[in-house]
């Protein structure tokens, strides 16, 4: 289904929650069925979603309204990224192509074209053009995304690819996939660097520690597997999750890991000590995914409510701390 962006703006609202539920800054209210997408850009400035309703959502976190509704898609939203300057947005559904937008004007720039099934998977190059994306064809492709040029296609994996993740300091690229295993590739050399084995289900999400020293995969089989990769090896597992942990979200000061069960649980970790700080039920599919605002002082989640809900971090903190 598609909307004009004039037409869906008519409808958007804002209900902030009551002081019964101070942890609630605010309730973004727009779309037509469950939330699968959610991106928070660096500059703070611009929350982005993506829906079952195949349309991308641009909010202004400031204003806490919706600025643009991007309509092109012809299946559910998959994922949504922004560019490490903020400028750029892509995203992918089921359809097999990349869209590119600009973030301020919410006007399509570009298509990527070269896989040759869904699209699930993507991340921004930190610092350059580059863009990965990973899909049901197996595959992990490189691309030069302002060129709108393919650079180059990895096959290590055996099955659907579900996530890629860059580190922060751009030397690593990360792919989940449901052959069970994270792949590892250095950036500057262009080499393979690592197979990772330790989930016993299907890969789901990826999240690079601030330092880019470890990385955390979350999978159906439930456990957080954290990664160091230089060591090429399992540093820690963390447990709590009952099945399939559907998104992962670190803070930018790297205190704070956010995960997001199927089973309707958020949690958040303390990544020092490696225990659950905070935990929320929402019921199953309440949350499905989750994004810290840069300063991380604020924590954005969208699930099966259609709405994408804007947290206070210290107050999560203080109302669902565990025992």
């Amino acid at each position: 289904m598609r909307r004009q962006t004039t037409d869906i703006a008519l409808i958007m609202s804002l209900i902030v929650t009551s002081a019964s539920n101070a942890q609630t800054v605010a309730t973004l209210k727009g779309h037509q069925h469950t939330i699968t997408a959610l991106a928070w850009s660096a500059d703070g400035k611009t929350i982005a979603s993506g829906s079952k309703d195949e349309t991308v959502i641009l909010w202004d976190a400031a204003k806490q309204t919706s600025r643009a509704t991007l309509g092109g898609h012809k299946d559910m939203v998959i994922t949504v990224r922004f560019s490490h300057d903020s400028k750029t947005i892509a995203s992918v559904s089921h359809d097999s192509v990349i869209l590119l937008w600009n973030a301020d004007s919410g006007k399509k720039i570009g298509e990527l074209k070269g896989h040759t099934g869904d699209v699930r998977g993507l991340a921004f190059h930190p610092k350059g053009t580059l863009l990965a994306s990973g899909g049901v064809d197996k595959s992990v492709r490189l691309w030069d995304w302002h060129a709108n040029k393919l650079l180059d296609t990895y096959t290590q994996h055996s099955a659907d690819v579900n996530c890629c993740a860059y580190s922060p300091d751009g030397q690593w690229l990360a792919s989940g996939a449901w052959d069970r295993n994270v792949e590892v590739w250095n950036v500057l050399t262009k080499k393979h660097h690592a197979t990772l084995k330790a989930h016993t289900e299907f890969v789901r999400d990826l999240v690079f520690s601030p330092d880019s020293k470890f990385l955390y995969s979350s999978g159906k089989d439930g456990p957080i597997r954290v990664w160091d990769i230089e060591g090429k090896k399992l540093h820690k597992t963390l447990e709590a999750h009952h099945g399939l942990v559907r998104a992962l979200a670190m803070s930018k000061d790297g205190k704070w890991l956010a995960s997001a069960g199927r089973e309707g649980t958020l949690n958040l970790w303390n990544v020092e000590m490696g225990k659950i700080a905070a935990s929320m039920q929402e019921g199953t599919l309440g949350f499905q995914v989750v994004a810290f605002s840069p300063d991380g002082s604020r924590l954005a989640t969208g699930g099966i409510d259609r709405n994408v809900t804007i947290w206070d971090v210290s107050q999560i903190l203080a109302t669902h701390k565990t025992k």
